[in-house]
This record gives structure tokens, C-alpha cells and sequence, in this order.
């Protein structure tokens, strides 16, 4: 096992899938900056910087995936893919299923989100869902070094297009790799607590949040399951569904606005898929629906926190939980 922060890892998997195929570039803005390393094992050809321009960037990336190459972008802040969403949705998710087949569109597309730097609402907010629900396209969304690592290196072997979306707060939390870390499916949730009273489903960020407010759970009694989705799509709906035909309850957090949003999909999962189930009504704790603040104090109250997760979990144990 290797200490290493979600950023090192990123690089980690970039360069070992360089290594391991010479149609693997990356390029965007800073990239050759700030991935140093690369540039100078793998030349200026393969890592480039480019302009402050997300649409020609995605374009470029589009194009060189249709002739044969397999390009990572980085285009620094997800709210900047609103200058790129006719390249990403309009193009590369699209153009496989209208050409028959006939070009593949293996490119990733990387970009920073979520609280934890004070970077103002243009730069900071959580646009996954937007994606989710733009067809031809994958999403993932980690929170360990260990998955940002492995889950990287199955985007960049898909041939469709993948988003790798990284919690801005993550990018220097450390954990273990393994030394000869492969490839994780996309599709596969990790369920990182078992437990027999209630499931926690979240992503990046908001499971340290899950995990937190799991312990405190435990020492009044109450044995939370925490599932880290991983991949927002495809989606785990198996092991989902698995966790609340045990425990009954369900407790979706995530960082983005509520109204649409990944929680929303998750209750409509369970809703569909495992309502004999249920002995209490699904809870989803989310941000609010406003523009992030720059301020940290308030950036981190916009952010559910593990105080508000055991609330909600006690709120669905107490009498107004179905018996």
C-alpha cells in the first residue's frame, strides 16, 4: 500500500494508462502545469496546456476520440462545462448512437466541484445531475485516493465518454493505494459500514459526512450502513436495494440541490424497487437550492453535515416510523 492524496492519484492512474497506451493524452487548462511529472515523462505531444477555453477544449477532445485517440481533458471548475455542454452532450454523448456504431468516443472529462475552498458560487457548484441525465454519458463521482485511482483508469479504458467529477475539499485527503491498484467497474458501489438499522447512501464528500455521523449513530445503538455510490452512472440500483431490504430505512445525502438531483433518483429507485421494504419514509439531506457562498463559515453550512444526518436517522427510529 502507497500513502497518496486524491490529486497523486489521479496522476497515478493517468500515467500508468500513458504507460500502458500512446493514444492516452491529456490536455487542458494547466494541465502541463500542474501535472509536471507527466510532462516530462511523456513529452508536450501527449500533455499540453491549452487556452481558457472550455468548448474549443471538449471539441478538440471530441474529435480526437473519433479518430482513434483517447483524450483526458481537464477543465478545471464543473461550473465551467456550461461552455462546453454542446461539445460533451450534444457531441460526444450522442454522435456513437447517430453514426451506428461507427466512432467511439473515448474521452474523459475532468472537473472540480463542491465546497471547501471559498471560491464563490461561479466556481463552486455541483452540476452531476445535469450529466446524469444527458444520454451516451458516464459519471463518477469518488471520495478515497483508492477509487479516484482505479475508477480513472476503467474511464479512461471505456469508449464512451466519462465525467470524473472530484470534490474540491478531497484533493488533498490522503489514504492507502495499492501498489498494483486496477481498474474498479464503473457501475459498483462500495459499501464502506455495514449495518442493520438504516442505510446511508451518498458520494464524495458526504460520506466522511455519513461515515462521521454513522459512529456517532452507534454509540446510542443504531447500526447505519453507509453506501458510497462511486458511480452516479451507471448506478448500483443492486446494491441500493440490497441495503434497504435489510435495514428498512433509507437516508440519501449529497451536496448538490435537492430538486432533481441524484437523492431524488435514489428514493424513486427504492420507491419503485423496494417499498415492502420500507419501514419508514426515504429522507434525502441535501444542499440548499441557492448560489454557494464564498464565505467557509457559510460554505460549510451549506454543506449537510454529520450532526443533520443523525437527526434524520433518529427522526425515522422514533414513533412516527412504520411499524
Amino acid at each position: 500500500m502507497t500513502t497518496m492524496t486524491v490529486n497523486d492519484a489521479i496522476s497515478a492512474a493517468l500515467a500508468e494508462e500513458m504507460r500502458l497506451d500512446p493514444t492516452v493524452m491529456i490536455f487542458g487548462e494547466g494541465v502541463a502545469t500542474k501535472r509536471h511529472d507527466l510532462l516530462e515523462e511523456f513529452g508536450a505531444a501527449r500533455v499540453r496546456n491549452t487556452p481558457l477555453a472550455e468548448g474549443i477544449i471538449a471539441g478538440t477532445a471530441a474529435g480526437a476520440a473519433a479518430t482513434g485517440l483517447r483524450p483526458v481533458v481537464d477543465l478545471l471548475f464543473a461550473p465551467f462545462l456550461c461552455y462546453a455542454m454542446d461539445e460533451i452532450v450534444n457531441s460526444a454523448g450522442k454522435l456513437r448512437y447517430i453514426s451506428g456504431g461507427q466512432f467511439s468516443f473515448p474521452m474523459v472529462v475532468l472537473a472540480m466541484t463542491g465546497a471547501g475552498w471559498g471560491v464563490g458560487a461561479q466556481h463552486n457548484h455541483n452540476v452531476e445531475s445535469w450529466f446524469v441525465h444527458s444520454p451516451g454519458l458516464k459519471i463518477v463521482m469518488p471520495s478515497t485516493p483508492a477509487d479516484f485511482k482505479g475508477l480513472m483508469k476503467s474511464a479512461i479504458r471505456d469508449d464512451n465518454p466519462v465525467l470524473v467529477f472530484a470534490d474540491i475539499a478531497l484533493g488533498y485527503s490522503t489514504g492507502e493505494v495499492p501498489e498494483e491498484a486496477d481498474a474498479i467497474p464503473l457501475g459498483k458501489a462500495a459499501v464502506r459500514r455495514e449495518g442493520r438499522d438504516v442505510t446511508l447512501v451518498s458520494y464524495a464528500k458526504t460520506v466522511g459526512t455519513c461515515m462521521a455521523a454513522a459512529e456517532t449513530l452507534a454509540a446510542a445503538g443504531i447500526d447505519a450502513e453507509v453506501i458510497d455510490l462511486r458511480s452516479l452512472k451507471p448506478l448500483d440500483e443492486t446494491a441500493i436495494l440490497r441495503s434497504v431490504a435489510r435495514t428498512g430505512r433509507l437516508v440519501v445525502v449529497h451536496e448538490a440541490s435537492r430538486l432533481c438531483g441524484v437523492g431524488a433518483e435514489v428514493a424513486a429507485l427504492v420507491a419503485e424497487k423496494a417499498f415492502a421494504s420500507l419501514r419508514a419514509p426515504v429522507l434525502r439531506l441535501t444542499g440548499p437550492d441557492a448560489p454557494a457562498p464564498a464565505s467557509f463559515p457559510l460554505e460549510q453550512a451549506f454543506v449537510p453535515q454529520a450532526d443533520a444526518v443523525v437527526e434524520a436517522v433518529r427522526s425515522l427510529m422514533d414513533e412516527r416510523a412504520i411499524a
